[in-house]
């Protein structure tokens, strides 16, 4: 019998990651009835942590909590709690800026004004709750804010030229020229898992590679947050070249501020889920997300699995929203795009899980050929 982990993240605002392997696994069924399936579905510290975590770990717990969303609208949203362990006895808190501050979570994009004030405010629910640990996913970011609607939340103050709080998001950076820490709130363990390893500032960073998915349209605009964030890491003592700060627009330089230790988000993910075991014992591992691309292969969910399945002489296949030019396949035995089966990106976003369907027998036919 042939063992089949099914181990996909979610595909961004159209499909969960446990709805994406269990359509993975019906459309392998239909080529290959005789298989055994094992449902590993992940994340990497962006949209689905929460719920990989709420499924990995026994007496989790969903905690309600309104916040202020990137738009500044109230939002209903959770945090999972985790049963007490030796290293964490009042247990921990996993928060997820997708659903709190998320670039899913607007109607349109606010390049200037959102920001991660929610984020901010489910943090202080779950240290007011007493957690031992706060898990903290900063994935799907909405905002350029370098954190600093999170770190306010939190108790941090960010003053202009008069002495004025300063305005939200990206808008209000460049106005900084003070930073008041003294009210901070102290931090717990605070883990931080993130996709991306790039800098705060610079070609690499922030700004330059991810701004554009935000809404920045302009060399000149992208310039003027650059430099606005090179002046916050001035003021908060923070190297800017440091790896991972770049995260969330900013977001993980302001955590390491705080106290937060960055982590490789897939890894983390798939240590708790007993990932690399289902993975030992495999015939092949079927992995995914909604866009394979050129920033795939630096930590996320598909390219991290496929390191592992190497290591266990072990197959890896991929199904993916979408595979653009740059990205670099050759980590995987086959790949498939469901805009090349739906025949547009439309018609797949509009049905991820038929097209996943037809995916997962597109792939056992090609391993079994």
């Amino acid at each position: 019998m042939t063992r089949v982990v099914l181990a996909p993240d979610s595909f961004k605002g159209t499909i969960s990651a446990a709805d994406a392997a269990k359509a993975l696994a019906e459309g392998w069924a239909t080529v290959d009835q005789t298989v055994e399936f094992v449902h590993r579905p992940m994340a990497d510290g962006g949209e689905g942590t929460v719920a990989a975590f709420a499924a990995a770990v026994p007496g989790a717990r969903r905690m309600p909590v309104t916040v202020e969303g990137p738009a500044g609208e109230a939002v209903d949203t959770s945090w999972l709690l985790l049963p007490p362990t030796p290293d964490a006895p009042a247990g921990t808190a996993v928060i997820d800026l997708a659903s709190t501050s998320g670039i899913e979570m607007l109607k349109e994009l606010r390049p200037w004004d959102a920001d991660t004030t929610g984020l901010g405010q489910a943090m202080v629910a779950a240290l007011d709750h007493g957690v031992s640990r706060l898990v903290v996913g900063i994935g799907s970011s909405a905002s350029t804010d370098g954190g600093t609607g999170m770190l306010t939340a939190l108790g941090a103050r960010f003053f202009d030229a008069a002495g004025l709080p300063v305005a939200r998001g990206a808008r209000g950076l460049e106005d900084i020229v003070a930073v008041d820490l003294t009210e901070l709130r102290r931090a717990p363990d605070v883990r931080v898992l993130t996709d991306v390893t790039n800098p705060l500032i610079g070609v690499r960073g922030a700004t330059a590679v991810f701004g554009p998915q935000k809404g920045l349209d302009s060399a000149a605009e992208i310039a003027r947050i650059d430099d606005a964030l090179r002046n916050l890491a001035e003021l908060l003592d923070i190297d800017p070249a440091t790896p991972g700060t770049g995260a969330a627009g900013g977001t993980g330089a302001a955590l390491v501020v705080w106290g937060g230790v960055l982590s490789p988000g897939a890894a983390e993910v798939a240590t708790l889920i007993g990932a690399s075991e289902a993975i030992a014992g495999a015939d092949v591992v079927v992995t995914g997300e909604g866009s394979y691309d050129g920033q795939s292969g630096d930590g996320k969910v598909p390219s991290f699995l496929a390191s592992i399945a190497s290591r266990h002489r072990v197959p890896a296949v991929l199904a993916a929203g979408r595979i653009t030019a740059d990205a670099d396949t050759a980590l995987f035995a086959h790949s498939v795009s469901l805009t090349d089966l739906a025949g547009s990106s439309e018609a797949a976003l509009a049905e991820p899980g038929r097209w996943l369907r037809d995916a997962g027998a597109a792939l056992a036919r090609a391993t079994a050929s």
